[in-house]
């Protein structure tokens, strides 16, 4: 394994990965980057793992934290979608995270070059998000479609159900768009960190090696799991955005795909630090 990276060493590789990506117009070459920025950053938290354990007993060793992380004010839309995709990149990168009831902030628990990895990350797939789904509503390609929804009536006084096929509102494609998009980030996030620590545990040379590594990982998920335990004021599990204002299968498939070819990139005003960008109207 590698020695540990000295975090601001890490968030500048990682950063340079990122614009790489954001500056190609060539799809599979802002894959490739992509898949390189959180194959450094799963490394690399893999390589503080072992870190951690060798140094166990010195009086400065790394330990957990906890991070408050804003996502926007009280009362404005899509504020759901937006944690949404901040949660399913912290999975990815070994952070867990408690939502406050307005997902207004989310609470990471994490350590610290992990928690700063999502922050990066989100940063850059915030901004690509709300660019797609302003592209997708302004380009008026959801008129076209219609979502179920269902109608109380009162029939010889009595109060039905019917389901109608209504035109799909605004706010509703926009909030399908960003839903699907932020599932899909999250799903190849995921890969990538399954493929990096399956490599990690195989390139080792030897069975005590790969045991090591794969102890290593235990002993950090497990370490985390316990500061969350006796941090969380959590009361129950965030279950994700609500999908009361309808189901928009063509608002899905476009999110879907903008989530596919997403690019992982910093722009330059946002290099030193997250901003937090107010959630848009419909």
């Amino acid at each position: 394994m590698s020695t540990q990276m000295p975090q601001d060493k890490l968030l500048t590789r990682i950063g340079g990965l990122l614009r790489q990506a954001e500056s190609t117009d060539n799809e599979h070459e802002a894959e490739a980057f992509m898949a390189a920025a959180q194959r450094l950053a799963t490394r690399s938290s893999i390589d503080l793992a072992v870190a951690r354990a060798h140094i166990a007993g010195r009086e400065r060793r790394p330990t957990p934290m906890q991070k408050v992380v804003p996502i926007g004010e009280a009362g404005k839309k899509g504020l759901r979608t937006y944690v949404q995709l901040f949660v399913a990149i912290a999975a990815a990168n070994d952070v867990r995270c408690d939502v406050t009831r307005t997902s207004t902030q989310v609470y990471a628990y994490g350590f610290d070059t992990d928690i700063a990895t999502c922050e990066a990350l989100y940063t850059s797939l915030l901004v690509q998000m709300v660019r797609a789904s302003d592209h997708y509503i302004k380009s008026g390609a959801y008129r076209s479609a219609t979502v179920e929804k269902i109608v109380v009536e009162t029939r010889w006084g009595r109060k039905v159900q019917r389901r109608i096929q209504a035109p799909v509102a605004a706010v509703t494609a926009r909030l399908n768009f960003q839903m699907a998009f932020a599932d899909r980030i999250g799903r190849r996030l995921a890969q990538v960190k399954a493929d990096v620590e399956a490599e990690a545990v195989g390139a080792d040379t030897t069975a005590a090696e790969s045991a090591g590594t794969a102890l290593a990982l235990r002993n950090k998920d497990l370490e985390l799991t316990d500061f969350y335990s006796r941090t969380s004021e959590a009361r129950g599990t965030w279950r994700g955005p609500q999908e009361s204002t309808g189901y928009s299968p063509a608002a899905r498939r476009a999110g879907d795909r903008a989530g596919r070819s997403a690019r992982l990139g910093l722009s330059p005003e946002l290099a030193s630090g997250r901003g937090r960008l107010e959630a848009p109207g419909a």
